[in-house]
């Protein structure tokens, strides 16, 4: 096996956990505009 296939196996896991985090990271901003919403809603 020559070292293209980790070259292509490390980008693909790089890629994966960069699109993972980004994703979770965007519901989690979302989850919280809305609870800064509710609060703001009490007054």
């Amino acid at each position: 096996m020559n070292q293209w296939a980790f070259v292509i196996a490390a980008y693909t896991v790089t890629l994966a956990g960069t699109a993972i985090v980004s994703v979770v990271s965007w519901r989690a901003m979302r989850s919280a505009e809305t609870r800064a919403d509710h609060l703001s809603d009490r007054t």
